[in-house]
């Protein structure tokens, strides 16, 4: 091995033993004018090896391999690509979550569920670009949920129909695509579009909003 690495592994073994037979050593001799150079390097190789040998050998091992990397616990990682199909989605983990979720799984399956894929997609970037904006409630469920004396923002909420999710698979569908956007799935489609409707209405803010998106039977867009 050499000096330069022996140096570096002593050093990192004297911080682990606290650092004190090094620091001894090096102040109180190392420094005299009277030692010559030879002797300076004997007497330190003689503090590494002290201190080298006050280590176990599996602190010097971790010592030396440096270190590792850690996985953050919490929520899955999300997928750098995100594919905007069936069998990208059925190779994820099966959904599960807290009532945020739920309460997204919900509004796709109810609003969006004949739509295309990414049509569900532009709906969910409808609902959490609501969450993040200072005009609507900050919690998904308070998005979708949000109503007045006008109604419902989201029809399904007050149509009077048990909200039940008879479509396995088309619940399942919606449960992927929630799980997916409230991991921090890129929200490309709509450019931050917090309204949307069918072709076959035409609210009245749909001619103070600019449009930033069609998909499928759904019309996209941005409150300003």
């Amino acid at each position: 091995m050499r000096l330069r690495q022996i140096w570096a592994l002593a050093a990192c073994a004297a911080l682990a033993t606290g650092g004190a037979a090094f620091a001894d050593v090096t102040v109180s001799q190392s420094n005299s004018p009277a030692l010559d150079i030879a002797e300076q390097v004997a007497l330190l190789m003689g503090a590494e090896q002290e201190t080298l040998g006050a280590v176990s050998a599996s602190k010097l091992a971790a010592l030396a391999q440096g270190p590792k990397t850690i996985k953050k616990a919490g929520k899955a990682e999300t997928p750098t690509v995100l594919r905007y199909d069936d069998g990208f989605l059925a190779q994820l983990p099966a959904p599960k979550g807290d009532a945020e979720w739920q309460c997204l799984q919900s509004a796709l399956y109810h609003e969006a569920r004949g739509e295309t894929l990414k049509g569900q997609f532009a709906v969910a970037e409808v609902i959490l670009n609501r969450v993040d904006s200072p005009k609507y409630p900050k919690s998904v469920c308070g998005v979708v949920n949000q109503g007045s004396s006008k109604g419902c923002q989201f029809s399904f909420v007050c149509d009077g129909i048990k909200d039940v999710m008879r479509e396995k698979a088309a619940a399942d569908r919606a449960g992927r695509i929630a799980r997916l956007m409230l991991d921090g799935a890129p929200r490309a489609l709509t450019e931050g579009a917090t309204h949307f409707h069918t072709r076959a209405v035409r609210p009245g803010w749909a001619h103070r909003f600019p449009r930033t998106a069609q998909i499928g039977a759904h019309l996209f867009y941005r409150q300003p």
